[in-house]
């Protein structure tokens, strides 16, 4: 029996992630997961694989809003959920422009100081529908300001095998999973096509290229060269290196850690 074994959310994209017992799965993914964003002076989305230190930013969900803390800023942030700016812009995702909303000079201040770099925080309101890639996904699949779909899932027999392969383990955080399940052997998400948890209609459409992300210790922001150098061995193809299943979605409610996934 597949179960899941860990539920994660982003919600400010490319911080730290939050581990949760339960998660409301909405329109576009989990709740909260990556509906926030930091942009550049051009609007570009910015992430680790620029700023490495954001892996230093560690974020607490509260009842009205957001606990953001980093050993890089003296003090915390808190970002209310409600409370933003009356001003839009577009922001730019890869391909994707999206229409966002600026959060507070606040927050713009406190990111830039901490991130030693000038940033603007975003956010993605309801009105704001970001398609994903007709190529794997069908109509009317949304997401947030995620890389491409909703969510991403991985085994733990994949990172087991992975790591029975390294000098040094590496955590699941390397690879900012929304779901984790046990049971299967290792990269039996691979043929996940088609999956139910509880009532929640789950399909796996694309493989996770992974970018140089993995590299950089959460704990740390240091960039090294596994685990991608190792995976590169034993799962390259397409000139990319893979590890996860990207999905999509049919239904919304809430889902739970322990819950059964039912493979069609």
């Amino acid at each position: 029996m597949l179960r899941v074994s860990g539920l994660f959310i982003y919600p400010i994209k490319s911080l730290g992630g939050i581990a949760v017992p339960t998660a409301e799965v909405t329109d576009r993914g989990l709740r909260f997961d990556r509906r926030w964003m930091l942009i550049n002076a051009d609007n570009g989305f910015i992430t680790q694989r620029t700023v490495p230190s954001m892996a230093l930013i560690r974020i607490a969900l509260a009842p009205t809003g957001l606990y953001v803390n980093s050993r890089l800023h003296p003090e915390p942030l808190f970002i209310p959920f409600e409370d933003r700016l009356p001003e839009w812009a577009d922001v730019y995702i890869w391909e994707d422009t999206c229409r966002a909303q600026f959060v507070s000079a606040e927050a713009d201040r406190w990111f830039s100081a901490a991130l030693g770099t000038t940033c603007r925080l975003v956010f993605m309101p309801e009105e704001t529908r970001r398609v994903t890639d007709p190529a794997y996904a069908p109509e009317g699949s949304i997401t947030s300001f995620a890389d491409a779909f909703p969510f991403l899932l991985i085994g733990e027999a994949s990172l087991v095998d992975l790591n029975s392969r390294l000098d040094q383990p590496v955590p699941m955080d390397r690879f900012r999973p929304n779901i984790v399940f046990t049971g299967g052997g290792p990269f039996f998400e691979d043929s996940m096509r088609e999956f139910f948890i509880r009532d929640i209609r789950f399909q796996g459409v694309k493989l996770c290229a992974r970018c140089p992300i993995p590299t950089i210790d959460q704990e740390t922001a240091e960039r090294g060269k596994e685990p991608l150098r190792t995976l590169a061995r034993y799962r390259f193809r397409d000139n990319k290196v893979l590890f996860g299943q990207n999905l999509i979605h049919g239904g919304s409610g809430e889902i739970a850690v322990g819950d059964p996934i039912l493979v069609s």
